[in-house]
């Protein structure tokens, strides 16, 4: 009887494994995780994020609309993991000092931009809020619509005068972020 119970306690942790895998992986497959980096002007600002798609749905917008992110609420910048950015200089991240260092880059959509935080806990699942009391750094950018439609969720670094643009684009918005040497 004993042998029973342990049998079959084996094979429900073997099967809620499989279970948690295939979901993790799932999740992977749909927002694969993607990287922008750049070096220019001695400053390298690299970016990672997952890449999410817009399979027909709303982007942004308001609740009521449906909205996948809505105005007002908690973004990662992506999916899965938190989006972490790094600088190997100190830098003026949208004109606003930052040291050099990883940090979680998340933001709170609005009607014709967004705020972007920068927070000093990394690591964490994106899904999940930061813990706000280590958010150091809130800056408000712009967005403005794209010239195309950008199904898979896209972040690239472009080379500028003394520093690097970070730039954001999905669905039909875009909106970017420039960093440069302190």
């Amino acid at each position: 009887m004993v042998k029973k119970i342990l049998i079959g306690a084996a094979v429900v942790v073997v099967l809620l494994a499989a279970t948690v895998a295939y979901m993790m992986n799932r999740s992977r497959t749909l927002s694969p995780s993607g990287e922008a980096a750049l070096t220019n002007a001695g400053l390298t600002v690299s970016v990672k994020y997952s890449r999410p798609s817009v399979r027909g749905r709303l982007i942004f917008g308001t609740k009521e609309q449906g909205a996948l992110q809505p105005y007002g609420a908690y973004w990662r910048l992506g999916a899965n993991e938190a989006t972490e950015i790094t600088f190997n200089k100190n830098v003026n991240f949208n004109g606003q000092p930052v040291d050099a260092g990883t940090y979680a880059m998340y933001a709170i959509p609005e009607e014709g931009g967004f705020e972007i935080i920068l927070n000093s806990e990394t690591g964490y699942w994106g899904a999940f809020e930061p813990d706000h009391s280590k958010d150091f750094l809130k800056t408000k950018v712009q967005s403005q619509a794209g010239a195309s439609a950008v199904e898979q969720y896209t972040i690239s670094t472009l080379p500028m005068e003394q520093g690097v643009n970070v730039l954001f684009e999905w669905s039909d918005i875009r909106w970017s972020i420039p960093v440069t040497v302190q």
